[in-house]
Formats: structure tokens, sequence, C-alpha cells
């Protein structure tokens, strides 16, 4: 499990129990947003009618996520692209350039490592999102926003039942959202830990173990290919899901 371990590179403490260093996890968090400024800054330093190869990527990735806010919270909901656009690109970099090998012999604080593999990151990114919900809904509708709470045809006798429900639902939101990030990606990288240490262990036994290890190479390439499909779907559901929970700012009652 040494992979998820936070290394401080910039030692930075004050007092007792305030640490503000800078680690792994804040190198690799800005390497993935230096990545994506990096990317659209050179796909879109000049606007062709004919895009080439890296300004086709960039719309492809841009009206992709536009399409998913305009059929997910509707044509009004294009004042959250900014963020739903930042916070896909800044999952999915995470998630992806996590998998790439670390250079053997390097010192561990300078290992590749994945952000999102850490709960804290995606519990952040979780309260982002429904924080976003709770401010922008109570400034646009006040008060009428707890209407959220009060699912429309409900008879009032089941109010005293449903609506702590619908409370509790709201409140696990960025729970269920945090976790199933964080989950999928922690596992993937310890399935992947898992089959390379079976080859380094059947590779020293030698003989005919040597032969097997074929086995769970193999196995690693597949969970490998694998965690760049889980990379984007996760980055993609992440996205999707704090869409949906946008949608309840602009439409409580809907």
């Amino acid at each position: 499990m040494e992979q998820f371990e936070i290394v401080p590179i910039v030692p930075l403490s004050f007092g007792d129990g305030l640490d503000l260093s800078f680690t792994n996890a804040s190198l690799w968090m800005l390497i993935s947003l230096g990545t994506a400024l990096l990317f659209f800054t050179w796909a879109t330093r000049r606007s062709e009618l004919v895009p080439g190869g890296a300004q086709g990527s960039a719309e492809v990735i841009y009206e992709f996520i536009a399409k998913m806010v305009r059929d997910t919270i509707g044509e009004d909901g294009r004042r959250f692209f900014p963020y739903i656009f930042t916070l896909f690109v800044f999952v999915f970099l995470a998630n992806l350039l996590g998998l790439l090998p670390s250079t053997p012999g390097t010192p561990a604080a300078l290992h590749t490592f994945t952000p999102t593999s850490h709960i804290i990151v995606t519990f952040t990114l979780a309260v982002l999102s429904v924080g976003i919900v709770v401010l922008y809904g109570l400034f646009k509708h006040g008060f009428a926003f707890l209407r959220l709470f009060v699912p429309s045809g409900v008879p009032v006798w089941l109010l005293p039942l449903i609506t702590p429900i619908e409370i509790i639902s709201f409140l696990s939101r960025p729970v269920s959202l945090s976790v199933r990030l964080f989950a999928n990606m922690l596992a993937g990288h310890v399935v992947i830990k898992v089959f390379a240490g079976f080859v380094a262990v059947l590779i020293v036994s030698g003989g005919v173990l040597s032969a097997i290890s074929i086995l769970p190479l193999i196995g690693i390439v597949g969970v490998f290919i694998l965690e760049f499909l889980v990379a984007f779907l996760q980055a993609f559901v992440f996205a999707i899901l704090s869409c949906i929970y946008l949608q309840d700012a602009l439409h409580p009652a809907h």
C-alpha cells in the first residue's frame, strides 16, 4: 500500500497539528491542472475551420461536456458548464496520470501518484458540488429551495416520514459521490500491484513457476487497459451526477 502514501516534498508546519506541507498529492494535482492548461492552450492557439488533431480533440471534449450539461440540466444549466468541464477534465487527468509507471530509483516523493485514490480529495470535490447546489439554490429560490425535500404529489400524512428520508438522502450525496470514485481508483491500483507481486514471486522462483509468470503478466496488461476505461468512466460518472445534483438547484420542485 506504499503507493498511496502521502510524502512531504516541502515540509511546512505551524504550531501543533497544522501541517501545510507541499506533498506528492499536491504535486500531482498541480501536474493534472498544468497538463489540462497546456493541452487546451496549445489546442486552441490557432482556431481553424478544419481542425487538426489537437483542436479536434479539444472540440470533442468541449462538445461532449456541453451535451452532457444540456441533456441533464437543460439550456439554463449553461452557467454551470465551466465548473462541470473543469471538474471532468481534472478528475480524468488525475485518474489517468496516476497510471503512468514510475521510473525505478526515483525518490518515493516523485513516484507517480493518483490523488483521486484518497477519499479526502474526492470528498472535497463532492462537497464542492453539493455546496454549489445549496448556495445557488438558496440564492435563486430562497427558502422555496427547501421544496426539494417535499416531493410533489406526496400525501400530507406521509410528509413526516418522506421529508427526513429526503434530507438524509441529500446529505449522503457527498459520501456516495466521493466513495465511488475513491474506491474504484484504490481498488484498481491494488489489483495491478497484486498481479505485479505474483509476477515477481514466480520469476524469482525460477523453473516451471517462472514460465507460469506469463499468466499474471497478461492479467496486469488486461487490468491496466481496463483502468484506462475506468479512469474515463469514473470522471464521467462524477461529472454527470454533479449535473443531476445541480439540476435541483435550478428546479427544486421538479
